[in-house]
């Protein structure tokens, strides 16, 4: 991977740093559902300020189109756990990008989790030249994509767990920095990461 999308896929994953800093990766506690509302909205606001501080991913000349930043309302019933089906050999798999180009990433397995009562699984990646496995990259498409979110899917990050069980929140769903801003390289998710149901949770295309 070239030192530039290094770069850019550092920018890629301040979302989740944003995330971590004000605990919003915890799963929802049912009895703090208050909580839980109040720390993704200091997230969002968060992320918002450090977009408007700076012009990279949103150009200046895009700011007052693009932010505030656009989303679902927030809902607890989209955050749920999974369970980790690692692939067995991990095998590297070519991925299109929004340039047009491959990228080489390594298959480290499926989530399986249930919403809304249907069980459903997303394949998850880390880079192919990354020497180990930290974070979990999950693109994804849903019914929603193209019409009320961005056309090309969107992200999840997910700090690595030995125990193999993780937070899939969809409320932190973000929008690939492509959509901000063409100069940016965004992988596009696999065929069986395009899920056949509505994630009405998370980044959404702006409605201005």
């Amino acid at each position: 991977m070239s030192g530039n999308l290094v770069a850019r896929r550092f920018r890629e994953i301040l979302p989740a740093l944003l995330c971590a800093a004000f605990a919003a990766c915890r799963p929802p506690n049912p009895l703090d559902e208050a909580g839980y509302v109040t720390r993704i909205t200091a997230m969002r606001a968060a992320k918002d300020a450090a977009f408007q501080r700076s012009d990279d991913p949103i150009p200046e000349s895009r700011k007052a189109e693009l932010l505030p930043l656009s989303y679902f309302p927030i809902d607890p019933a989209y955050a749920v756990p999974a369970r980790l089906e690692p692939s067995p050999d991990q095998p590297i798999m070519t991925v299109v990008t929004s340039t047009g180009t491959q990228e080489q990433m390594r298959q480290v397995g499926q989530l399986a989790f249930t919403l809304h009562g249907q069980p459903l699984k997303l394949t998850a990646f880390a880079s192919a030249s990354a020497p180990g496995v930290e974070q979990l990259f999950v693109p994804f498409a849903d019914l929603t994509s193209g019409t009320e979110t961005y056309a090309a899917g969107r992200y999840l990050y997910l700090d690595r767990r030995d125990s193999g069980i993780y937070d899939v929140d969809f409320n932190q769903a973000i929008n690939p920095y492509c959509y901000y801003n063409f100069t940016y390289v965004c992988p596009y998710p696999p065929a069986e990461n395009r899920l056949g149901v509505r994630v009405e949770a998370g980044e959404r295309i702006t409605a201005k």
